[in-house]
């Protein structure tokens, strides 16, 4: 949303308390506290660098952005650092590539604080009480989104990075707890619908053309 003018927007003020990050370990986001309330911000991978520069732990910042609907999330468009610099949304790098980190199963089980939502207000998973991000696709968080609401219990197996700024699991199984873990559809489900129209069942729709013999034998009596 980098073509919104951020001076547009209200601004909303918290101390920041963590990053959160995506599948990718990339922080594109944070919680920031707000008198009694939690605020997740979400901010375009893009801006990592500069905000992970200039913001940290602790830190009173502010955050412009809308808010869509039906989601408890601000998708920001500039967030403004404890000494007054504003780190601004302009765009992202065509040129930039995710970060490399080493990737490996891993585990988590514990209490939801807080689910986490998509710039567009779509639920993408949750985190934990221990800091623990996990994430799923949407359509596979639609399915679970009860176990991605705050105060259930979630447990996942998934692909994992640690970072500097926490751990994120990529989930691939998901369950009220470890042994009840059940696999997660990923992708387009494939059923009979998707196969071939004119299968041996139902025969060729359109038969050879000279079904009914040649149109111009008159030509040769």
């Amino acid at each position: 949303m980098h073509w919104i003018d951020p001076e547009s927007l209200p601004l909303v003020n918290g101390v920041l308390e963590r990053f959160v990050l995506n599948p990718h370990g990339e922080v594109d986001g944070f919680v920031m506290r707000a008198g009694d309330k939690d605020i997740l911000v979400h901010t375009p991978p893009h801006m990592a660098a500069e905000l992970t520069r200039h913001i940290k732990a602790g830190d009173a910042v502010g955050a412009r952005g809308v808010k869509p609907r039906g989601a408890q999330l601000l998708a920001a468009v500039a967030v403004s650092a404890e000494d007054g610099r504003q780190i601004i949304d302009h765009g992202p790098d065509e040129e930039r590539e995710h970060p490399k980190h080493d990737h490996h199963r891993m585990d988590a089980e514990g209490k939801v604080r807080l689910s986490l939502f998509g710039p567009k207000g779509e639920l993408r998973g949750a985190l934990l009480t221990d800091g623990t991000v996990v994430r799923v696709g949407p359509k596979e968080a639609a399915e679970i989104a009860e176990l991605l609401a705050p105060k259930a219990t979630l447990a996942v197996r998934g692909d994992g990075i640690d970072t500097r700024f926490g751990r994120v699991i990529h989930a691939r199984e998901a369950g009220p707890d470890l042994k009840s873990l059940a696999p997660l559809k990923h992708g387009p489900k494939k059923g009979p619908e998707h196969g071939p129209k004119d299968g041996p069942k139902n025969g060729p729709k359109h038969g050879p053309k000279h079904k009914h013999g040649p149109k111009h034998d008159h030509a040769h009596a």
